[in-house]
This record gives C-alpha cells, sequence and structure tokens, in this order.
C-alpha cells in the first residue's frame, strides 16, 4: 500500500521528480547556513538539516510551483525558506520540549546547549525572512510571515494546554492547525502564489496542505501510543512522558470513569509518573477506542486533502501529490 508501479512511496517519486529542484535547494541551505563570524551557527544547523528527514514542506512548494507551470527560480528560494522555518521551529521545540532525541540523534540541546539552539533557531528565522523578501513577491511574504506568527501561537498554546485535561477537541485541533498544518498550508500555497495560479487554484493548494499537516499530525500522535516505529525519531510514550493532550488521550479522557480520570490526573496534570503507568495509559487509549477514532479522523482530513486538489491541472505531480495524503495515513492501516 501507498507504492506507485515502480514500487516507490510517494514522497520518493515526488523527490525523484523534482530531484533538479531539491538539489538546488539543498545547496542554497548550505550557502545560506554560512557565518562568517559565528562557526557555531552552521554547525548546529548542519547537525539537524543533514539528519535526513523527508523534506515534506519543501518539496511541496516545488511541486507546486511546478504543477501551476512556473518556469522561474524564486520557488527554489521560497523551498528553502519553508525548510529553515521548520528547522528554526524543530531546534526552539526541543528546548521547551526538553527532548534528547530528534529524527534518531541525539537534539542539538543536548550536544550543545540550550542557548546555542535559541539563537541558532532564531538566525534561521532571520534567513528565512531575508529568502523570501528576495522573491519580491509581497502576497507570499505575507503568506510565510501570517505562517510563521501562526505556528509561534500554535506552540504556546501547546504550552498552555499540557497537562491540562479541559483540553478538548477544539483545542487540540488549533495547536495542530498552528504546529504542523499551518507551514503545510503555506509552503504549498506560495507555490501557487508565486507561479501566478487563479485564486481557485492557490486556495485548493492551501486546503490541501492544511489538511495534510492535519492528517501527518494526527498519525504521529496515534504513532506515539500504539505505532510500531515508522523511523520518525520518536519513542513511543514521548507525548505521555511530555504530558501533552494529544488526541488519542483526549478522546481517552472523554470516555473515562473516575478512576482513570483520577489516573490521567496525576500522570498527566500533576506529572507523576511510575513504573508502569505508560503501559497503563496504552491500554487504556487502546480500550476505548480512542487509537481507532484518531485513526479514522487521519483518514478524513487525508479525504479532503485528495479532494481539494481538484481544481489544479491533470499532471503527474498531481497525482503523486494526491497519492501521497493517502500514503500518509497509510502507515496506521
Amino acid at each position: 500500500m501507498g507504492l506507485d508501479q515502480a514500487g516507490k512511496r510517494p514522497d520518493e517519486a515526488l523527490r525523484d521528480a523534482l530531484a533538479d529542484d531539491m538539489e538546488a535547494v539543498n545547496a542554497l541551505i548550505r550557502a545560506r547556513m554560512a557565518s562568517e563570524h559565528a562557526p557555531r551557527i552552521p554547525e548546529v544547523t548542519a547537525h539537524l538539516v543533514e539528519a535526513g528527514g523527508k523534506r515534506l514542506r519543501p518539496l511541496l512548494t516545488l511541486a507546486a510551483a511546478r504543477l501551476c507551470g512556473y518556469e522561474g527560480a524564486h520557488h527554489v528560494a521560497l523551498a528553502a525558506t519553508v525548510e529553515f522555518i521548520h528547522t528554526a521551529t524543530l531546534l526552539h521545540d526541543d528546548v521547551v520540549d526538553e527532548s534528547a532525541r530528534r529524527r534518531g540523534r541525539p537534539t542539538a540541546n543536548l550536544l550543545w546547549d540550550n542557548k546555542s539552539s535559541v539563537l541558532v533557531g532564531d538566525y534561521l528565522f532571520a534567513r528565512a525572512f531575508q529568502l523570501m523578501v528576495g522573491t519580491g513577491s509581497l502576497a507570499v511574504l505575507g503568506i510565510l510571515s501570517d505562517a510563521a506568527a501562526r505556528i509561534a501561537e500554535g506552540e504556546v498554546l501547546q504550552l498552555t494546554a499540557a497537562g491540562n485535561l479541559a483540553t478538548d477537541e477544539d483545542i487540540y485541533l488549533k495547536v495542530v492547525r498552528g504546529k504542523t498544518a499551518t507551514l503545510f498550508a503555506a509552503a504549498a500555497e506560495s507555490g501557487g502564489v508565486i507561479a501566478g495560479a487563479s485564486d481557485e487554484q492557490v486556495e485548493g493548494l492551501r486546503v490541501y496542505g492544511d489538511a495534510l499537516g492535519i492528517a501527518f499530525q494526527m498519525v504521529d500522535d496515534f504513532l506515539d501510543y500504539g505505532g510500531a516505529g515508522d523511523g520518525i525519531g520518536k519513542n513511543i510514550g514521548d507525548d505521555f512522558r511530555e504530558g501533552k493532550l494529544t488526541l488519542p488521550v483526549i478522546k481517552a479522557v472523554a470516555a473515562a470513569d473516575a478512576g482513570e480520570r483520577a489516573f490521567w490526573t496525576r500522570v498527566l496534570e500533576r506529572g507523576e509518573q511510575r513504573e508502569g503507568d505508560l503501559e497503563r495509559a496504552l491500554a487504556l487509549v487502546a480500550g476505548h477506542g480512542a487509537l481507532a477514532a484518531t485513526r479514522a479522523e487521519a483518514l478524513a482530513w487525508a479525504g479532503r486533502a485528495r479532494a481539494a486538489l481538484a481544481p489544479l491541472p491533470d499532471h503527474p505531480l498531481r497525482r503523486i501529490l494526491e497519492d501521497l495524503s493517502d500514503y500518509v495515513v497509510a502507515r496506521v492501516i
């Protein structure tokens, strides 16, 4: 499931179709990571950027531009911008979450320190704005600067919602839109705008990115409470240990009896976690059907992503993007 006729995953097919563009993006990223006066900047940035990852966000920008017939070069700068924004948020997130692993490797804040991670993240945000200004498009500048603000807003909302059993699915969706879906949407939308696509096509790309990002995050949340890895660099239970109220937990709490609610209050609100608590949390989430419900919602959002591409031209890239929306949730089927 999730493979094309050549036996490739959709993300691999997308990378292959955009290989020349991605090579240009990677060269630009390496050039803009450099710092004449602060060698720690490229050291910290390279540790994360070169650790791998699917690079879905910059690929969305490139694909959207090419799908809409763009033949210029600004889409490369926009794709690098998107990756810099994403990398900056990861550096900041790992400090906030006190994370020790990212993409299967020690985090930058663990190898260096929190101050370096925060300041290098700030540097990457600045580089991102330099790149987007260079395109000369006020519309693109508006899309990506708004996205940067919404990402920060989503992270603060998640911080205030962590450990709060009053967090409901509406708040969860706001967090997910801010921390994940916003950049997916901006990546796709900006590619359409730089290509001069119609308003209907640009909106379709924005909705596609938004729905894809929501499905992507829901799958990550599912995997944290019942997945078998997937090479995403997380361990089962990371969200539980960090006290995050993700969709599987929110659904399990909503169905909890008094004893179960007391358990969730102790381990999440008070942060008093003991040996065996993770196993009980996994059992409760599975037992109340919260994992199955999370999977069903992720599938529904993937379907919305696919449907949003209807106004776009019939093109091999469109078919890959449609397959990508299915593949994002195929990990939990």
